[in-house]
């Protein structure tokens, strides 16, 4: 008997998986049987591979096309079957937090939850809903009980947030300093834009008779973004021809040597780009550099207040881990520590091939 290689136990957890593309292994790596081993037990509750299989198996796609290699493929498996055992270790043990502080959900709750559910993702037809859970192969009362915890966790994690405190000017000066680089902004117009775009068939000329009289309205005074709801292909039609504020590198080189060059409130001559033809009109200019303190202050204070919220749940999460029994039996959990007084995981005896 030997322990399984992290590529087999890879193979051992994703058996309804589809096999890694040719390159990267061969078919046979993946014809290893599943055994319904215990990855983790947590007080008395266990959390089955079954179980960790089923979280892992719909990120492999996305991680297949991630991975250059075999190797890189084994890697990135490993990191994901590790940070999803330890999500479930946490759900269990913030449910259990939950119950122990004497807190309960309302059934009223419960089945306005319940119904929203329906609502939104099935329009309200419970017959769509009951055939998606036989896909899933769940019960109602499996999904009821899942959407239950679900509630219980996010509910924990924000009482688990501290407290809404002003954060001092002084933080927020420090934290400007120590990142500054990360408010460096390129330099940027506020752009507005009108583009005709010909019709198939259609003579070119027409299209730059549409663009000569819009040209002439604008010179009689006549305001660029009703000319531009009015006439305008774009997306930003509606919201008359506004881009909002855009670096050179956004456009093409046609368009940008014209922007940028304009001054403030101006307007460009039509440019012709291919079958296209634009109009441009510059609303504000601003220089490369730094963001002043005042124009980022509230971007600050909101991710100085963020990483208060992160910090606080972390300290609260690892003192469930500490107060908690959590035993790893999952060799992908390797970076993780069985608490208190338990072993360094290792794979359970049913979880070897021969």
């Amino acid at each position: 008997m030997v322990k399984l290689s992290t590529f087999t136990l890879c193979a051992v957890l994703l058996t309804t998986a589809c096999g890694l593309r040719a390159q990267l292994a061969p078919k046979n790596d993946w014809d290893v049987k599943f055994t319904n081993g215990i990855a983790a037990q947590v007080e008395d509750k266990i959390i089955t591979l079954e179980e960790l299989r089923k979280e892992v198996t719909p990120l492999i796609p996305q991680i297949r096309m991630n991975s250059r290699t075999r190797f890189e493929f084994d890697k990135n498996i490993a990191v994901v079957t590790r940070e999803i055992l330890q999500n479930l270790v946490d759900r269990i043990l913030i449910i259990r937090d939950f119950y122990d502080k004497g807190a309960h959900i309302p059934d009223t709750y419960l089945q306005k939850e319940f119904d929203d559910y329906v609502t939104k993702e099935f329009n309200g037809d419970r017959s769509a809903f009951l055939e998606f859970l036989r896909y899933q192969g769940k019960s109602e009362m499996d999904f009821r009980d899942s959407l239950k915890e679900d509630i219980i966790v996010s509910y924990m994690r924000m009482q688990s947030l501290p407290s809404q405190t002003a954060v001092s000017p002084r933080k927020i000066e420090e934290y400007y300093q120590k990142n500054k680089s990360r408010y460096f902004e390129e330099e940027g117009v506020n752009l507005s834009m009108i583009m005709l775009v010909p019709i198939a068939g259609e003579n070119p000329d027409l299209l730059q008779q549409t663009a000569d009289e819009i040209m002439q309205k604008l010179a009689a005074g006549e305001d660029f973004a009703e000319l531009a709801k009015t006439y305008s292909q774009d997306d930003q039609r509606d919201d008359g021809g506004d881009w909002g504020w855009i670096s050179r590198a956004d456009l093409i080189p046609e368009l940008a040597d014209q922007a940028f060059a304009l001054d403030e409130g101006n307007y460009s001559q039509p440019i012709v780009v291919g079958d296209y033809i634009y109009i441009l009109q510059v609303k504000e200019k601003r220089s490369a550099g730094i963001k002043e303190l005042e124009k980022v202050r509230g971007e600050i204070e909101q991710e100085i207040t963020a990483q208060l919220a992160r910090q606080a749940q972390q300290r609260w999460i690892e003192r469930l881990r500490k107060n908690a029994y959590i035993k790893y039996f999952l060799k992908e959990a390797g970076g993780m520590k069985s608490s208190p007084g338990t072993m360094q995981m290792q794979l359970g005896a049913n979880e070897t091939e021969s």
